[in-house]
């Protein structure tokens, strides 16, 4: 009989590993457009918005503003995209993507694709995805509301 961790029965942990599955797998594109996948998810909602405080920003990715600022920092270094402080609210920072970080956009755009093609690949349905995706989408909502 095969010894166990028992982190086989633990959701937590098949969470944990699946993630760090699914960053691993945009690791090698992330690296050719010299992003990690923290900035890339960042640049994503820049893109979509525009421009986006800092405060904003920070409730779209979860992330606080000790994890979010040195992240943007290193996208302005990489001049990928500018912080401008606020015309009514100087305590107010905005994001904006440059040139250079608009240039990225396309490159990205068919990431979210070619991961939805490996997973086909691997024999999981447009169907099982969308429900993954939902299913997900109502845990991270609820867990943030919980504590054990």
């Amino acid at each position: 009989m095969a010894e166990t961790t028992g982190l086989e029965r633990m959701l937590c942990f098949e969470l944990y590993t699946a993630s760090r599955a699914i960053t691993g797998a945009y690791r090698p594109a992330l690296d050719e457009l010299g992003l990690t996948y923290p900035q890339f998810v960042a640049l994503t909602v820049i893109w979509q918005r525009g421009s986006i405080t800092v405060r904003d920003l920070g409730h779209a990715l979860h992330l606080d503003s000790g994890t979010l600022s040195p992240l943007l920092k290193r996208l302005e270094t990489a001049g990928l995209v500018r912080r401008t402080r606020g015309t009514h609210d100087e305590r107010t920072v905005v994001i904006e993507a440059t040139d250079a970080g608009n240039a990225l956009r396309t490159r990205a755009a068919e990431l979210p694709e070619r991961l939805a093609c490996a997973l086909g690949e691997l024999g999981i349905t447009h169907t099982e995805a969308i429900q993954l995706h939902h299913l997900l989408s109502r845990i991270s909502t609820s867990a943030r509301t919980i504590t054990i």
